[in-house]
């Protein structure tokens, strides 16, 4: 008889062979996208450090003998410029600046909106490589020039996260930070920048008894740096629409009050410059990290020495900085009325820039790596001097572009120029006699149309090797995809080996000459990217992609004798092939596109859900309720996705939600001991056993469930009320959630027990993670995941009706040589398919993780509230998992109902995942806005990373799931009939 497909019995050279196969091929796929996912880095995140660079001293006076920078961490700009509901100023210090002394703007930060590339923007002028935040914030990876290394002497204080970044190796510094656990997020963190405010207040005081302090305060290009960790705190822990974080505002407001009377009070030079500004925003749930405009958009305002007086918006004087280095955001665009500065010109300015602005105040040269483009709206200086600025400024970036030419072309073997800079020398020549000549505005022109120039240039080496790597990383997924077609045929499929006849001394002999002259191209290719001086990622692009296509050409009597197969069978058979290719793309490319548009889930599982209950409905009686149900949790799960992706606060309904989940285990439970009897129930109950034992734990574990519920209430109130987490509540907090993960193991291993006890046990800490909706979203898919092992067993039971007795036989009789597993149909690559939509829904069902501010701090807040960066992210990434737990579970659980190869699955999956992982590929943008830009480059290393977290997962949950016994399909049936 013909099997349905390619896909049935094949009899492989022993499990044993296979075994090793699979750990082998596991390997290397974890070490393949490990290898891939790191192109990223070389690809978009490549530093644009480059060393050996010379600064470039300004030919003009300092018009500032000292400057204080003023950084607010976490202020976005609308709640510092907006009015409040009464209408009064926010912050009425800086406002009178901004109408009477000094120029206001928006700064426009980039991703990763955290605090360390903000702070390296404004001090040191560039956009730090962003890997740099996965390697720590108290530490520089790279070191990198700043105005403070250019400085005589920097006064700091603030957070003990960010000062020691630019202030730990310098020696002419003098600075200090707060211990870490004043970073608690129970109560109102406005106090820490009192605290920067009464240390730099006791500074001065102290200098008065202390001739040699105040020498070197009495000293030109001094620079005082407050960092105000204030609004950052309380922004996470209470949202910047709540009244504390509004009231820091003002509390920053006042401490930039103060600062500027010491100061002038102090010095009485007037020969200081302000400058005020964030290093990023805050979103509305609390949270930072991705491109949105609320984390991107920040405040900026510089007066004092140097710096222009405020002047009257006019068509004439609207400006524009011109030149957008990578970035696409539109400077000056329409001032919101609720600002009410809609009379005062506003200038923009990219956040690099505000590095070039202080060094021009100070007269100091500019940061050897600055990309800043100089903001001439700001400084008020003669037109000669201010020509000299931005010549200072273009010299500085050409600077750096000549030096990364140097050493591309020194290492090229085939070097293309930036041909629009071949002739720069003569380009300086004529600015030179444009400024000897005084003709300023040539000048300018000139000097500005230059650094644009130069800033291409560099974003040109930059992206000199882009073609290279997309190419190779492109062949090594198409590649791995294709080994891996060949994988599942030869190891879970009918395929049988003799149907391949060939000599295996011959198919050695053939491999070993092809392993050879692969071997030889690869080292050739090695061997140019040695006398290049590649870095040494690219020679594991380049091995990984040529390991991968001599393995495939080494395949090619199975793939030409394949093709013989495929083309001897009947067209139906080729037509069937097809439409399940077509719906499989289909599929993929409806989950690429839910990655921007989570609405799409809700049409997915509303036509799902009246799809699969209109096949049941045909297939078997309606009484069962097996129909019904299955429509109704998938319509259930499809209002997730209609829900904001910023999840509300409301106690209420996580309480609520610890309910429905106890209900739904008792439910499952009743199931599980009386419907073992009926037709479509007995292959996943076991109604046989009814220890009282197991009886106990059933309760233990709802018992926990209730206690979280309880927990959340108490634990939320008394932190609102006291903004404090009690030690008591933090303590039974973690030995419940710890607990109650334990416990499924002890559970009965039937297949309905073993899930409800699975799913009893990880709700404890989910509820005690979660905030919102959220929790609801937990009962949800684990009502659709028992609607798909339902499914799955009425299909299961269905074949085996109605197939004949000699089917019956062949069916049980196909099985992987050596296991308890049949070989893969066709029709079979539906489980895997289902289990990468329900996978993704799990991703953005209650919201956006491909973007990084989708990560609700407040949620861990019944753990942790002290500031620990790692711990609340584990937590955080914890909570993200415990819905991949529940699917892969069931998905491990269908796999052992159908008698299906787990990992021939799995392999599947990651094939699904690498074509959708190509797809993203491609639509990674380094043009756009940074949200886009950020997304894009987010959703690749989702995808990059699958297999690996899925791989872990699977690792994870059969502990749980290894045991799960599963009644014969077979044998059950035919008791039932």
């Amino acid at each position: 008889m013909h099997s349905d497909g390619i896909l049935g019995n094949r009899e492989g050279s022993g499990r044993k062979w296979l075994r090793r196969r699979e750990r082998w091929l596991v390997v290397l796929g974890v070490i393949l996208h490990a290898v891939y996912m790191l192109s990223i880095f070389d690809i978009y995140f490549k530093t644009p450090i480059v060393h050996g660079v010379d600064p470039v001293t300004p030919r003009f006076a300092a018009p500032a003998k000292r400057l204080v920078l003023l950084v607010a961490d976490g202020l976005r700009a609308d709640k510092f410029f907006e009015l409040d509901a009464k209408g009064n100023q926010r912050a009425p210090f800086l406002r009178s600046i901004i109408e009477t002394q000094g120029r206001w703007g928006v700064s426009h930060a980039r991703p990763p909106t955290e605090s360390r590339p903000g702070h390296v923007a404004i001090i040191a002028g560039f956009y730090e490589d962003p890997s740099a935040v996965t390697k720590g914030w108290k530490a520089n990876p790279v070191e990198f020039d700043s105005v403070f290394n250019r400085s005589r002497h920097t006064i700091s204080f603030g957070s003990p996260d960010i000062v020691p970044i630019f202030c730990g190796a310098l020696q002419h510094t003098t600075w200090d930070t707060y211990p870490h656990e004043f970073e608690d997020f129970a109560t109102d963190a406005s106090f820490l920048d009192m605290w920067s405010l009464d240390k730099f207040q006791s500074l001065l005081n102290r200098s008065r008894e202390d001739p040699k302090l105040k020498e070197l305060l009495q000293q030109d290009n001094l620079v005082v740096f407050l960092h105000l960790l204030g609004c950052d705190s309380n922004g996470h822990a209470h949202r910047p629409f709540s009244s504390i974080y509004l009231n820091n505002v003002k509390v920053v407001d006042h401490v930039a009050e103060s600062v500027y009377n010491l100061v002038q009070d102090y010095f009485k030079d007037n020969r200081t410059s302000y400058i005020f500004t964030a290093d990023h925003g805050m979103s509305d749930k609390g949270s930072h990290g991705d491109g949105h405009p609320s984390n991107t958009d920040t405040p900026l305002v510089a007066w004092g020495a140097g710096v222009k007086y405020p002047r009257p918006i006019s068509s004439s004087n609207h400006s524009d900085c011109g030149f957008r280095f990578v970035d696409d955001h539109v400077h000056d665009t329409p001032t919101p009325v609720e600002w009410g500065l809609n009379e005062i010109e506003r200038v923009d300015v990219n956040q690099a820039d505000i590095a070039p602005l202080m060094s021009t105040l100070l007269g100091l040269p500019c940061p050897v790596n600055s990309v800043g483009s100089l903001p001439l709206d700001y400084i008020n200086m003669t037109k000669a001097d201010e020509v000299e600025a931005v010549l200072s400024n273009t010299k500085e970036i050409l600077n750096q572009f000549l030096r990364k030419s140097y050493i591309k072309q020194s290492n090229s073997l085939y070097f293309k120029h930036f041909k629009p800079l071949s002739h720069y020398s003569s380009i300086l020549d004529k600015i030179e006699g444009l400024i000897s000549a005084r003709d300023y505005d040539a000048a300018m022109d000139l000097s500005q149309n230059l650094r644009s120039l130069a800033l291409q240039g560099l974003h040109y080496f930059q992206t000199y090797d882009w073609l290279m790597l997309f190419s190779v990383i492109t062949l090594g997924y198409v590649g791995w995809m294709i080994y891996l077609v060949l994988h599942v045929l030869q190891s879970y499929t009918s395929l049988p080996g003799n149907a391949f006849g060939m000599e295996q001394a011959v198919q050695k002999n053939n491999r070993g000459k092809i392993y050879l002259y692969g071997s030889m191209v690869t080292g050739m290719l090695c061997l140019l990217l040695l006398l290049e001086q590649s870095p040494p990622l690219y020679h594991a692009y380049i091995i990984m992609t040529s390991f991968l296509w001599v393995r495939i050409i080494s395949e090619y009597q199975f793939i030409k004798t394949l093709w013989k197969h495929l083309s001897r069978r009947r067209m139906n058979y080729i037509i069937k092939l097809l439409a399940i290719t077509a719906i499989s793309v289909f599929i993929l490319e409806f989950l690429v596109n839910s990655f921007t548009e989570r609405k799409l889930y809700t049409w997915c599982f509303l036509i799902a859900g009246a799809t699969a209950s209109f096949y049941l409905f045909k297939s078997i009686p309606w009484r069962s309720g097996i129909p019904i149900y299955v429509c109704l949790a998938c319509w259930f799960l499809s209002l997730f996705t209609l829900m904001p992706a910023e999840i509300p606060d409301n106690n209420q309904l996580v309480v609520s939600s610890g309910v429905i989940i106890i209900i739904i285990g008792i439910v499952a439970r009743w199931l599980d001991l009386h419907a073992g009897g009926r037709k479509y129930w007995l292959s996943i109950c076991n109604c046989k056993l009814k220890s009282s034992k197991f009886s106990s734990l059933f309760y233990l574990q709802a018992l926990l469930v209730a206690l979280s519920s309880v927990m959340v209430y108490l634990s939320t109130v008394h932190r609102t009320e006291k903004r404090e987490l009690l030690a008591s509540h933090q303590l039974i907090n973690w030995s419940v959630a710890g607990f109650s993960m334990v416990l499924p193991l002890f559970s009965e291993n039937s297949l309905l027990s073993r899930l409800t006890s699975i799913f009893l046990g990880f709700a404890p800490p989910f509820l005690l993670l979660s905030i919102g909706y959220e929790a609801i979203f937990y009962a949800a898919l684990a009502l659709v995941l028992m609607a798909w092992i339902l499914f799955e067993n009425t299909i299961l039971n269905l074949n085996i009706v109605n197939k004949s007795s000699d089917s019956t036989k062949s069916v049980t009789n196909h099985l992987i040589h050596g296991s308890d597993n049949r070989s893969l149909q066709l029709s079979d690559v539906r489980i895997p398919l289902v289990f990468m939509v329900l996978f993704n829904v799990a991703f953005f069902g209650t919201g956006n993780f491909a973007s990084i501010a989708s990560f609700e701090i407040s949620s861990v807040y019944r753990f942790i509230t002290i500031f620990s960066p790692f711990l609340m992210a584990a937590l955080l990434i914890f909570k993200l998992f415990i819905p991949f737990l529940l699917v892969i579970c069931v998905f491990s659980a269908i796999t052992k109902l159908n008698q299906v190869p787990r990992l021939g699955c799995y392999f599947l999956v990651i094939l699904f995942s690498d074509m959708m992982t190509i797809h993203f590929f491609f639509l990674v943008r380094n043009t756009g806005s940074w949200m886009e830009i950020g997304n894009s480059i987010s959703h690749f290393g989702i995808m990059s990373a699958q297999v690996v977290f899925v791989l872990l997962l699977f690792a994870l949950t059969n502990t749980y799931t290894k045991d799960i016994h599963c009644n014969s399909a077979v044998s059950s049936t035919r008791k039932a009939n």
